[in-house]
């Protein structure tokens, strides 16, 4: 279950007019956060970014599923699930036996506490992001790039101009 601070944070995201993608980011940070934390463990990043996109999915954020053939039909019929369970606000509707709901959660917690909380380290981030990256042209790397600048506003750019130019100029000096 999300935080509620969370939730305030992608909203706040979609308010400003943000991407889906960035809302849901917030969750998967929130994810990560636990991880570090010890709350309970990943086998990897990918697994830890699964569970904040799905969570984020359940809370209402408009992510995709992936297209077919970029994911296991198995991983494409959980998020257009969770993308429906995100859809109908919570209402007090009849639950198929809390018991066995309460019963999963539980299991499912309690194995993944034991889990390694190496998934979610800060070279196994980089690896993912980097790996994941490379999967996409060019094109699409840059075009990303631009919009981003776009969003930024004057002060943004400029603060992000000044952090390059000192970046560059420490790695001169090396």
């Amino acid at each position: 279950m999300p935080e509620q601070k969370t939730i305030k944070r992608a909203q706040a995201d979609k308010r400003a007019g943000k991407a889906p993608s960035t809302q849901a980011g917030e969750f998967v940070k929130e994810q990560i956060d636990k991880v570090r934390a010890g709350k309970h463990g990943v086998r990897s990043a990918r697994q830890a970014i699964a569970i904040g996109l799905s969570e984020a999915r359940r809370a209402g954020v408009a992510v995709k599923s992936p297209k077919k053939g970029a994911a296991s039909e198995a991983t494409r019929k959980k998020a257009q699930k969770d993308n429906a369970a995100g859809q109908h606000k919570s209402t007090a509707k009849k639950r198929a036996s809390s018991e066995s709901t309460a019963k999963r959660s539980r299991a499912a917690t309690n194995a993944l506490k034991r889990e390694s909380t190496a998934g979610a380290s800060h070279t196994a981030m980089s690896k993912q992001a980097k790996s994941a990256a490379a999967r996409r042209p060019a094109a699409s790397r840059s075009a990303a790039a631009k919009k981003a600048a776009a969003t930024k506003g004057a002060s943004g750019r400029s603060a992000a101009a000044k952090k390059a130019a000192h970046t560059r100029a420490s790695r001169a000096h090396h």
